[in-house]
């Protein structure tokens, strides 16, 4: 990793890294002409940013960030729908300078509040957050999900 690292927008020509990093957090990409049609989607929405942290070379991280308004006050918060770093430079500061630009952007944004949610088994993505300034909401709140399309009788 060079010293020369710049956090900008994902271009629908970084695809390759996104895959590989979408993989190494869990999630493998089987369409790679619709991961970039993904991409460029995100880079279309005025209310989220995906960013790559780029040394001159290939992407070492995204992150990707969604503004989502408040319905019952004013204002907005902000989600953060993925974070990943190159399993060979975590550690070097790359998902803290990714993670201060999603907050710089939803700052920017009017948001009050950033949320990531991360899945048990990610003790290091856990501490990372804490250590960042995150409170762990486990047990406070409670996250409900449902796959939509799968239920025909609604």
């Amino acid at each position: 990793m060079s010293r020369e690292l710049r956090i900008r927008p994902v271009h629908a020509t970084d695809v390759d890294a996104v895959v590989a990093l979408l993989e190494q957090l869990g999630y493998p990409q089987r369409d790679r002409a619709a991961t970039a049609v993904r991409i460029r989607s995100w880079h279309d929405d005025p209310s989220a940013t995906a960013l790559v942290a780029d040394d001159g070379g290939a992407p070492l991280g995204i992150v990707a960030v969604q503004i989502c308004p408040y319905f019952e006050r004013d204002g907005a918060w902000a989600r953060i729908t993925a974070l990943v770093v190159r399993d060979r430079v975590r550690r070097r500061g790359v998902g803290s300078r990714l993670v201060a630009a999603a907050e710089r952007f939803a700052i920017g944004h009017g948001c009050t509040r950033m949320e990531v949610t991360s899945a048990a088994r990610r003790g290091d993505a856990h501490a990372f957050y804490r250590r960042h300034g995150y409170a762990d909401q486990a047990g406070v709140s409670s996250r409900f999900l449902r796959e939509l399309g799968t239920d025909t009788d609604r």
